[in-house]
């Protein structure tokens, strides 16, 4: 039964291929052109993904890439069901097999109808700032990586012990929840604006419960030992600069492994960096470096 869902699954993937882009010359000056599609996930939290990878029969090293959070049921109904292009884009002519998973709850998956009785599977809410739980929705998402990771390792499709986990915002806290696990499929992990709590009452620079988020950082760092790059803008108003120095600083002294570097300004605001084509030139060099040492 699984193997018929599985070959179901990869046909319906074939049928909603976007495109085959050819691609410009990557930083070993080698051309590489890439396949897009969206793949239906039979986890046990069925989900869709943007997936795009090298052209060809693999397997390939893995990247997954979480995205962010909203807290508002009407705007995760109008989540994008491509999230990141440009940036997987960027993994996939690299050789990876990018999976941008569509979070539960988010696009297709948001139901909201409280006189219905109907919700969908949101389970990234921090609860009250006088007391929030950061750690659970961290690790809630954390397992969704585990889950894919089990999944396309099952497909032979990627490389064994060759994923690397990418997220944004509270993606990028998961990821940082998913370091204090140490999979071992996971070599490293990174992260742009990594957090909870920002944009409190949705007014910038106003973040839920600061020092819990810090300590809780702390506490991933105690067991956290995969190599990790932390990337934060000087002008994100979620997460600014001082706030994410005393997390990496958390998060070091507990014994996690973290580079942290802090970019110039990017735009009006900071905190959507890795979702602008723009920006790319920006973070590469820093990511490059990064995957080159893992090798």
């Amino acid at each position: 039964m699984r193997l018929r869902l599985a070959s179901a699954l990869r046909a319906a993937a074939l049928f909603l291929a976007t495109l085959v882009a050819p691609a410009l010359a990557d930083d070993e000056a080698q051309s590489r052109r890439i396949l897009e599609e969206i793949w239906a996930l039979p986890l046990p939290l069925p989900t869709f993904a943007y997936l795009v990878r090298p052209v060809g029969n693999g397997p390939f090293p893995m990247v997954i890439m979480n995205h962010g959070v909203s807290l508002n049921p009407t705007d995760r109904s109008f989540f994008p069901l491509v999230e990141f292009r440009d940036a997987a884009r960027w993994f996939a002519r690299r050789g990876y097999l990018a999976v941008a998973p569509v979070g539960a709850g988010y696009g297709a998956s948001a139901i909201d109808i409280p006189e219905q009785a109907l919700y969908g599977p949101f389970f990234s809410k921090v609860g009250k700032c006088s007391n929030p739980n950061f750690r659970d929705p961290g690790m809630a998402v954390a397992q969704l990586d585990l889950w894919i990771i089990d999944y396309m390792t099952a497909e032979k499709v990627i490389v064994p012990h060759d994923v690397i986990v990418v997220g944004q915002s509270a993606g990028g806290w998961a990821s940082i929840a998913l370091s204090s696990l140490n999979p071992p499929q996971v070599k490293g992990i990174i992260t742009f604006a990594a957090g909870r709590g920002g944009h409190v009452d949705g007014k910038p620079n106003n973040n839920c419960a600061p020092d819990k988020l810090v300590e809780t950082t702390g506490d991933f760092g105690r067991t956290s030992r995969v190599p990790m790059l932390w990337i934060y803008i000087e002008n994100d108003t979620f997460f600014g600069p001082e706030l994410s120095k005393r997390m990496h600083a958390a998060f070091t002294a507990a014994g996690g492994r973290a580079e942290y570097h802090l970019v110039p300004s990017f735009g009006d605001e900071g905190h959507f960096f890795v979702g602008s084509p723009e920006a790319i030139p920006i973070w590469s060099p820093l990511v490059a470096e990064f995957l080159d040492h893992l090798k």
